[in-house]
């Protein structure tokens, strides 16, 4: 048997058609996407522009401009400004843990519509901010909103979507990340242009348009059937349901696995304990290493400080934001290719083409900035532009690998009674890394300089090898048994096999 493969003669596939109801639904619920994806490019722009850096980070702007000693790649250095990205990374890591216990007891709907109203709050008071501690508290609500969204919109997708489409419903999560930062971007760069000095409010409290959209819009979206039997709601009503959300009126036997599920999960009481059992290894070692390789690819310092990147190397504000709404359009547009491609070629051929995609150019942009960028000085046009070709390679690869699969993954891979835990733990790891990742980038930039392109092209090639070695193929297996693809893995099938032996 081939590494990761699986026999799929031992699964079964539901019914279900892709219908307007669960279409429109989703799209709803994917507004909690955009949410965290137009912070993630509001959140790089306005940290260089001029106007921002000089209300809130006067230092930093003092030292960009006049301190002409100072080596180009230690410029940004701040612990001051890597603190306004980080720090609604660290409330949306601790929030995220409230939000499994949330999201399992009242539903997947609530969580959105809790999460929604907290990011429409933290974008009015970032909007209005007038000092640094106004700035940093608007972050942390937007925190704790992402925190709810980004624990409930992957799992809700991934229960509304026939099992034979999940793979293209859930990547819609990416796709519309990826459209909230491209919105961002293109927000970014007109709202630089205004005179006043008063574009980055623009952009900042625009967030809230957005949020407001997944806050009234899950006022309306139907509960996932999953939820639903789980909060122990009318069996035949739950059924009414399913089969206006496939489709078809035959759903009797995704019904009955979903009973099945929910009455396994109401035995478990503590699924933060449960998930540690010898029988969940697979998973528990996915929902943590899946996110954490996420965050060391190195997108979010794209995400986060692509324009503060360029600006390193010599570009100007303007061109550098204008940069930044190229490498979004990009990335969109392979996002929306890996939603075409994932349920056709699978979740691993992906995984490893991408991996290898980007590690290429992680090592070619490094080359680059390590031979052309000294401390002082900038890299020459033709060089720069060279530079920015293979970011745009390298955004492509995480476009329809690792951007999408990093939430499809883990949001399908765990069973009933564990998987509010087991998304927890995927969020929480993510917003961990994604904090550490945006604290330390500035401050690793001015020590190891180009060499910290190659440290990251390392964790490429060692979470490439992982996937081909220990991640199973999930297409086309139905959520509810899951379970089969692990017990059929090389290596994990000795692990939850000797489990069952005790």
């Amino acid at each position: 048997m081939a590494v990761g493969s699986m026999d799929m003669a031992s699964t079964s596939q539901y019914g279900g058609k892709i219908t307007t109801f669960a279409v429109l639904s989703c799209i709803t619920a994917g507004m909690g996407g955009v949410i965290f994806g137009y912070d993630i490019g509001v959140s790089g722009g306005v940290t260089s522009m001029d106007s921002f850096l000089k209300k809130f980070f006067p230092e930093v702007y003092r030292r960009m401009l006049e301190d002409k000693d100072i080596s180009n790649y230690c410029k940004f250095d701040s612990q001051l400004l890597t603190a306004f990205t980080s720090s609604l990374y660290i409330a949306g890591l601790i929030s995220s843990i409230f939000a499994s216990r949330f999201t399992e007891a009242f539903g997947r709907k609530r969580s959105m519509l809790f999460g929604g109203a907290a990011f429409v709050a933290g974008a009015a008071l970032g909007g209005a901010a007038v000092n640094l501690f106004m700035v940093i508290f608007a972050r942390v609500l937007l925190g704790v909103g992402l925190g709810f969204a980004n624990q409930s919109v992957p799992l809700y997708l991934s229960e509304m979507a026939p099992s034979k489409y999940r793979g293209a419903f859930s990547n819609s999560f990416q796709l519309l990340v990826g459209i909230g930062a491209l919105i961002a971007n293109f927000i970014n760069y007109g709202a630089e242009k205004i005179r006043d000095g008063w574009g980055w409010r623009i952009s900042i409290a625009l967030a809230a348009v957005p949020a407001s959209l997944l806050t009234l819009g899950a006022l309306f979206l139907p509960e996932t059937p999953n939820s639903l039997i789980q909060q122990g709601k009318d069996p035949q009503k739950v059924s009414a349901l399913l089969t206006k959300i496939r489709g078809i009126e035959n759903v009797d036997q995704e019904l009955e696995d979903i009973i099945k599920a929910s009455d396994a999960s109401k035995e478990v009481k503590h699924p933060f304990k449960k998930i540690l059992e010898r029988r969940y290894r697979p998973q528990l070692v996915m929902a943590f290493l899946i996110p954490f390789f996420q965050q060391v690819t190195g997108i979010n310092v794209i995400a986060f400080y692509n324009p503060i990147l360029l600006r390193t190397i010599g570009m100007a504000e303007s061109a550098s934001l204008l940069s930044s709404v190229m490498t979004g359009v990009i990335g969109t547009i392979s996002t929306f290719i890996s939603m075409i491609l994932v349920d056709r070629f699978g979740r691993r051929i992906l995984f490893l083409a991408g991996g290898v995609q980007m590690f290429i150019s992680q090592v070619i942009v490094g080359t680059i900035v390590a031979t052309q960028l000294q401390d002082q000085g900038s890299v020459s046009k033709d060089y720069a532009y060279l530079m920015i070709v293979f970011i745009c390679v390298y955004v492509a690869g995480f476009g329809w690998s690792w951007g999408p699969l990093g939430w499809l993954v883990p949001s399908e891979i765990f069973p009933l009674e564990i998987r509010s835990a087991g998304q927890s733990i995927n969020v929480a790891v993510n917003f961990l890394f994604t904090s550490v990742v945006a604290q330390t980038f500035l401050a690793m930039l001015c020590h190891m300089k180009s060499g910290l392109f190659f440290f990251f092209a390392g964790w490429l090639a060692v979470m490439t090898v992982f996937v081909y070695l220990f991640l199973p193929e999930t297409k086309n297996v139905p959520i509810e048994k899951i379970d089969l693809v692990w017990k059929d893995h090389w290596f994990w099938k000795r692990i939850v096999a000797n489990e069952e032996k005790f």
